[in-house]
């Protein structure tokens, strides 16, 4: 099973193939699975134990980035980012319009704050997606595929982006890619998981080392390894008979 461990304040990226149960864990700790052993703890509290009550003031201290944008396509930029603080405070509009502009200042789309998404590259949409994850100030992000469909450099501006922001406002960050050159370029921690397990972790410069088959398979991108790239069959000369 998967027994992890995110420390505060740190960027931890959760690395592994498609279908290797990143998305799995994910529900997990948003509480809409429950785990079939076990238990998944987040900001000190037990997830699946929760009421519906509890699991939604937990949720407010999480931000989600997700790979789909999820933004409202009949609402402006200001907008987007206003809804949850709407939504969840009772903060007047004049506050609300301040902190709005100051997050989208953070992403560097201040002036883009009167656009629709439809207005916006994918680029943009995925900063708008950012600014809204850290609207109501979380103490914990998800980004879940954040680098997923991006040009190099709107790849690079997000990545870099998720590093400051964790660093300017004091919050963990997990990272669930499977983009291994970008993500290791600003965590600080890393797990691989296949089928279902954690096969490895530890610090992002003891991962780049590691002699681990499978981590050395997954870093540089290798068809031969304990990932196999042909499906599991009966021999090929047997099917040719």
């Amino acid at each position: 099973g998967i027994n992890l461990n995110i420390p505060r304040g740190k960027v931890v990226a959760i690395l592994g193939v498609s279908g290797c149960g990143k998305s799995t864990l994910l529900h997990q700790i948003g509480g809409q699975l429950k785990p079939d052993s076990g238990s998944v703890k987040v900001l000190g509290k037990t997830v699946h134990q929760l009421d519906n009550d509890e699991l939604y003031a937990l949720r407010r201290e999480m931000g989600m980035m997700f790979q789909v944008s999820g933004l409202f396509s009949d609402l402006t930029v200001y907008d987007n980012i206003a809804f949850p603080m709407r939504e969840h405070t009772d903060l007047s509009e004049q506050m609300i319009h301040d902190l709005v502009l100051m997050k989208l200042q953070a992403v560097g789309l201040r002036g883009a704050r009167n656009l629709m998404p439809r207005d916006l590259s994918g680029g943009m949409e995925r900063r708008v997606a950012l600014a809204r994850a850290i609207a109501i100030d979380p103490a914990l992000i998800i980004y879940d595929e954040p680098f997923a469909g991006l040009d190099p450099i709107s790849l690079n501006t997000i990545a870099n982006l998720i590093r400051r922001l964790n660093d300017a406002l004091g919050v963990t960050s997990v990272v669930v890619t499977y983009d291994i050159s970008e993500s290791l370029k600003i965590v600080d921690y890393v797990y691989f998981i296949h089928n279902g397990k954690v096969v490895a972790e530890g610090e992002t410069a003891q991962m780049m080392d590691s002699n681990d088959p499978f981590v050395h398979q997954f870093i540089h991108a290798e068809p031969d390894g304990p990932v196999a790239f042909q499906y599991p069959g009966r021999p090929y000369e047997e099917d040719l008979r």
